[in-house]
């Protein structure tokens, strides 16, 4: 396989952990470029969920890479053979291909050592590596993941459990890679290596140095998803597994999304996230409403601070309400004048009131989840920003008491 067009350029490391720089030779011509710390494009079945693609490029700072599941596309893409991009009008954007779509539950007991299961809309796919790379090929990303086994996020996965899962996941990347080099199909795509061990120390520095060694452009770091574990153990883990890679690959953390999450995984030396939790945010009715202003124009320190979250709220389940987040659906935002969030300038915020989508939600109506996909992927680009913003100018402190507000000493981001 020839060597890899991208390329991580670094401009600052923070602690020899916290990576600023720009991600750069993305796209079949090595056009495109991505700044890091940086979030994906999410998509479900092709699209951004709610967003026409006019109404997506209303926003601004949209990431340049568009994350795609194979799972989703299997049964359209059989029948469509001139590649995806065109079959979903992504022209002018970095297609990622992921295994499994991270905003929707994997059930586990389906991997085989020659078989993954991925779950679409017509249910259970079984993938075997042929087939996974026939799919590749259909899709034609710009880059992939290479197949593997994740099964064991749980935190009853036995030690014995664990190492198979990484001696499967090497083994499928060298079958990956084989299919790849010979393929013609595949000539300018890029593929990711998957980073798997559970929460064993020792089979993920094992896992992460085995993949370094394989001709890969980038790692995909596997199995630490929201609600597998406590962050303490996440960035320990972390840290060991980024000992074991190279300077100049990007890694990509799967599964995490949560703001405070972010922010500590970025400190431990993540660059790319998966930008899923908008959707999951929109879906629960909800808008995302905390402070990350670190800026001090005193027009935008005089943003309105995020209002306090109602309701049940939990750190621990992908489902359950955060407290980053307000619930329009309550009676309280009835005859609530204001913008989701002051100083927002996305057109949600610039047009429309707290009151009119309390009334959206309660009367079901679709415009509801325009609004809505319109604020939280704003906001949470706007998040992003200000993280590279913090890196950039020894801020990342104070941006962590923005974002975590009175939680900030108790919660010390897990670190």
């Amino acid at each position: 396989m020839a060597g890899s067009r991208i390329k991580l350029e670094l401009s600052r490391v923070v602690q020899g952990k916290s990576r600023l720089g720009v991600l750069k030779g993305l796209g079949r011509t090595g056009q495109h470029s991505l700044e890091v710390p940086g979030c994906l494009l999410y998509t479900h079945f092709g699209t951004v969920p709610h967003l026409t693609q006019d109404t997506l490029h209303t926003l601004s700072n949209l990431s340049s890479v568009t994350q795609v599941t194979l799972a989703e596309h299997q049964e359209v893409l059989e029948e469509f053979k001139d590649g995806f991009k065109k079959f979903a009008g992504l022209h002018d954007t970095v297609l990622y291909c992921s295994l499994h779509d991270p905003a929707a539950p994997c059930p586990p007991g389906y991997t085989t050592n020659k078989t993954v299961s991925v779950w679409g809309s017509g249910g259970r796919i079984e993938l075997t590596v042929a087939k996974f790379m026939a799919l590749q090929k259909t899709v034609r990303p710009d880059w992939y993941q290479s197949m593997a086994d994740g099964e064991t996020w749980q935190s009853n996965t036995s030690r014995k459990r664990v190492r198979k899962s990484v001696d499967r996941t090497l083994a499928h990347l060298d079958e990956c890679l084989l299919v790849h080099q010979n393929s013609q199909e595949l000539q300018g795509v890029e593929v990711f290596g998957v980073v798997e061990g559970g929460d064993i120390l020792e089979e993920r520095v094992r896992s992460a140095r085995e993949t370094a060694k394989r001709p890969v452009a980038g790692f995909c770091l596997d199995g630490l998803q929201t609600g597998s574990m406590d962050q303490a153990l996440r960035t320990q883990l972390i840290a060991a597994m980024t000992k074991e890679l190279p300077e100049d690959k990007p890694r990509l953390l799967q599964g995490v999304g949560r703001p405070d999450e972010v922010l500590a995984c970025a400190e431990a030396g993540v660059d790319l996230f998966e930008s899923f939790f908008p959707f999951q945010v929109t879906e629960r009715g909800c808008a995302l409403c905390f402070n990350f202003d670190i800026s001090p124009d005193p027009e935008r320190a005089g943003r309105a601070p995020p209002t306090q979250p109602n309701g049940d709220v939990t750190l621990d389940d992908q489902t359950q309400m955060t407290s980053f987040e307000i619930n329009l659906k309550d009676k309280r935002y009835q005859d609530d004048f204001r913008p989701l969030v002051g100083g927002c300038g996305c057109y949600c915020c610039q047009n429309h009131q707290r009151a009119y989508l309390h009334h959206l939600l309660v009367t079901n109506e679709l415009l509801a989840g325009v609004l809505l996909m319109i604020h939280n992927t704003a906001h949470y680009n706007g998040f992003f920003s200000a993280l590279r913003e913090a890196i950039a100018n020894d801020k990342l402190d104070l941006l962590k008491r923005r974002v975590l507000g009175e939680r900030a000493d108790k919660m010390m981001l897990g670190c």
